[in-house]
């Protein structure tokens, strides 16, 4: 049997911590059942699923989750929250990675650019869901 080191990072602890205090949740309550995945409506589009952000951050691999596109892609749409039997909101750890990554002065990352006639007909929520993402 082999065994495995991960490297403990205080910075990627620091992260972390601030993740979870931003979003109010706790990480390591979530234990990969994939129906956060399973659910999501965009899981297509990204390029981490929302279960394995999470276990990324489990990890510590904090890096893999700050540069992959998969926070920008999430709409706030909490169908991985109804669907999640420990009550994780995973849409609330998206918002608080955007948010770090935007106090930190990181670009966002803008999956694809929405043309003007699909932004005029877009649910008033789309809109209010984008605007988040830009916010601090």
């Amino acid at each position: 049997m082999v065994s495995l080191t991960l490297p403990k990072r205080i910075a990627d602890r620091d992260w972390i911590k601030e993740i979870e205090e931003l979003s109010g949740e706790n990480l390591f309550a979530c234990y990969q059942c994939g129906k956060c995945s399973a659910g999501c409506p965009l899981a297509f589009a990204m390029d981490l699923l929302p279960h394995q952000v999470i276990r990324l951050l489990q990890l510590e691999l904090v890096n893999e989750v700050l540069n992959s596109s998969a926070p920008w892609f999430c709409v706030g749409c909490l169908t991985c929250a109804t669907r999640c039997p420990k009550g994780v909101d995973l849409a609330k750890v998206m918002e608080a990675i955007r948010t770090l990554l935007l106090r930190e002065g990181k670009e966002e990352r803008r999956p694809f650019p929405l043309p003007t006639e699909i932004m005029t007909e877009a649910p008033q929520q789309a809109s209010v869901s984008a605007f988040r993402k830009l916010s601090l």
